[in-house]
């Protein structure tokens, strides 16, 4: 159900409002001390932003897709890191079981992650399965009512801080492609998890990722997503939560990208060369001009293509193109910010440099720029047969 008019533009602009005055400030201090204060992180558990997109029967806010984009859009404005803290709980790591989990694991977990109580991590990816996620190796061995779950993931969002991870593994041996695999839910203090070392990022400091190991990790058949019946049907799952986190983080692109134009007018029109404002110069007016074209047209992929799942209607090609082009556009966009500030865009007194690196990352994640491409041409390949 969606908020009323009223209420939500209330709340949008008191999320602005937070993003302006509490989350900007920080951002150089996360970026240097490679963490979020804890403080700041019970700020945004009271803004109830760990459960956007969470029904409210279960303590969330229970955004629409368009509403959530609209406060994708605003978020995007802050460092990246302040919503990959809180991002999972929206998107992959609560998805799954509010479109596919049993009543019980529903009851059980998403009040906890609406709240930020409980953090989740996604565990797909593998040393040597990332765009390939077919090919993943982490084992699920039946043994009567349990599973014994034995390999490891890598790149894991929030996984020095999760308490519970949503873990990809084959539970029927022998087979290739996304075929017998199975997603299950496992609560991170089970024994036999361990980390390695966080990762050293080119960007998005703040954002905590590592190695998960899974070693003889032992649980209950009733973990699988969606329960017993649910065994060897995990890719089901995780592609039906694909479409929103797509389009969440298209919005976040474009955030970001807002967030860089606006910085970049700031300097053009306060530094003088040749007697006047760069911004009086021609070709940084055609920069400025094609990166505000960019994000309008990226803004308004994404807010039609969320008003048509919030219909009903299947987005997967359109989702696709949503993440290929905005998390592409983000990237012009901050490389024109850097240009338009010249030696200073370099420099790390000015976020322009942060945001460089940190959007790189958006055309890597949740799908490469070049799986989009795949998705997109064999979708319209298949349309076209019939």
């Amino acid at each position: 159900m969606s908020m009323d008019n009223e209420t939500l533009s209330q709340f949008l602009d008191t999320l602005d409002r937070f993003v302006r005055e509490r989350l900007i400030p920080c951002e150089t201090e996360v970026a240097e001390n490679d963490a979020i204060p804890q403080a700041l992180a019970e700020e945004i558990r009271n803004m109830g932003l760990f459960g956007m997109s969470i029904p409210e029967a279960f303590g969330g806010l229970g955004l629409t897709m368009s509403e959530e984009v609209k406060a994708a859009f605003i978020l995007g404005q802050a460092s990246p890191a302040f919503r990959s803290l809180f991002g999972t709980n929206n998107g992959i790591g609560s998805q799954g079981i509010i479109i596919d989990g049993t009543p019980e694991q529903r009851e059980h977990y998403l009040p906890r992650l609406a709240t930020g109580e409980l953090i989740s991590s996604f565990a797909l990816t593998e040393p040597d399965a990332g765009s390939d996620a077919g090919s993943l190796s982490t084992s699920a061995k039946r043994d009567s009512e349990h599973f014994v779950i034995n390999g490891t993931k890598r790149y894991i969002t929030n996984a020095p801080l999760a308490g519970l991870f949503t873990v990809f593994a084959r539970t029927k041996p022998g087979t290739k492609g996304s075929s017998g695999v199975t997603a299950f839910l496992v609560d991170g203090t089970t024994p036999g998890i361990s980390f390695g070392a966080r990762d050293r990022k080119m960007g998005q400091k703040g954002s905590q990722t590592c190695d998960v190991i899974f070693q003889d990790v032992r649980v209950h058949e009733s973990s699988i997503i969606g329960g017993p019946e649910f065994e060897n049907k995990g890719f089901r799952t995780a592609m039906k939560v694909l479409d929103r986190g797509r389009l969440h983080i298209s919005a976040i692109c474009v955030g970001a990208a807002e967030r860089l134009i606006k910085e970049s007018l700031a300097y053009a029109l306060e530094r003088k060369q040749f007697g006047e404002p760069l911004a009086e110069k021609q070709l940084i007016q055609a920069m400025l001009a094609d990166s505000k074209a960019e994000a309008f047209a990226a803004r308004c992929m994404i807010e039609e293509t969320a008003r048509r799942r919030d219909a009903g209607q299947d987005v997967s090609t359109d989702a696709a193109c949503c993440k290929m082009f905005a998390s592409e556009m983000v990237g012009r966009v901050a490389d024109r910010a850097v240009q338009i500030h010249g030696g200073a865009g370099y420099m790390s007194e000015y976020p322009v440099e942060r945001f460089y690196r940190d959007v790189r990352l958006f055309r890597i994640y949740e799908g490469t720029t070049q799986i989009q491409q795949l998705i997109i041409a064999r979708n319209m390949i298949k349309e076209a047969a019939f």
